[in-house]
């Protein structure tokens, strides 16, 4: 099962096989394309990568769940073979059950087990979690998203959706929690959770954290396209870092992977050694 490290935050290479992922437009739709994507990911660092096929941008159509397993089970099965410790994003329980069934340790599940079966699959696999937080789904969740208070009432649903889980069989210890930056959130809802973070650390369970290339950055830095995200993806990253967060879900990892280490060395210089440049 994936151990996250304890000096820095976990990499997750981010693989979507689908033809309208927001950011990546398609490039790993092919199964070849998207294999060859999450190998030259591991050899950049990342500690786990996340095989999704069906996009949860805003607006994106729901996709069904032959061609959901039609794209993601050779890629799994691919990456499993490599040794990689490999993520399922996938919000349906017959996705999640064949994906663990064939070398996926972890579910990512952006609606938290809305499916009702979703957690006992888990339970069952005896993989780890990632309850992730969304207002709404996909298709709605930009239209009008609202919030009294947008912390405590993440956190409320993430507290209520880990006791799910534990009612369901899976042990604590196997559970990850995500405040879903960008999923029926405002951008001024994802400033408040960004600053935030601390309070989602302080529950024990470690937090995901998915900000790469979102809107939100854009928004943050001035309105720049989503090519152009990557120096403010890595200020938020480098950022949560320092709040302790667990897991970083990243694009580019290379990039990513670098500005961790150096943030590791500074934020934990005791635990810094030399390595041959």
């Amino acid at each position: 099962m994936p151990m996250l490290p304890i000096d820095r935050p976990a990499l997750m290479g981010i693989v979507n096989v689908t033809p309208d992922s927001f950011s990546e437009q398609g490039l790993n739709f092919r199964v070849e394309d998207a294999i060859a994507s999450g190998l030259r990911m591991l050899a950049e660092g990342a500690d786990i990568l996340d095989v999704g096929g069906e996009s949860t941008r805003p607006g994106a159509d729901p996709v069904s769940i032959e061609e959901e397993l039609r794209r993601v089970i050779p890629v799994i099965e691919a990456f499993a073979a490599h040794g990689a410790t490999v993520s399922i994003d996938t919000r349906k329980s017959a996705v999640a059950k064949q994906a663990v069934s064939v070398g996926a340790q972890i579910v990512n599940d952006v609606t938290a087990f809305e499916d009702p079966e979703m957690a006992s699959v888990c339970a069952e696999a005896g993989c780890h979690v990632c309850l992730m937080h969304i207002q709404g789904s996909p298709q709605t969740m930009q239209a009008n998203p609202t919030y009294e208070d947008v912390v405590a009432e993440v956190l409320a649903f993430l507290e209520s959706r880990i006791e799910r889980a534990k009612n369901a069989g899976i042990a604590p210890e196997r559970i990850w929690i995500d405040p879903g930056i960008g999923f029926g959130k405002t951008p001024m809802h994802n400033l408040q959770l960004l600053h935030n973070l601390s309070k989602f650390v302080d529950t024990g369970y470690p937090v995901l954290l998915g900000v790469s290339r979102k809107s939100s950055i854009g928004a943050f830095a001035g309105g720049v396209p989503v090519d152009q995200r990557l120096p403010g993806t890595l200020a938020a990253q480098v950022l949560a870092q320092a709040a302790g967060v667990r897991i970083v879900r990243a694009h580019d990892v290379k990039e990513a992977r670098q500005a961790i280490d150096v943030a590791a060395a500074i934020l934990r210089p005791s635990s810094f050694s030399m390595r041959p440049a």
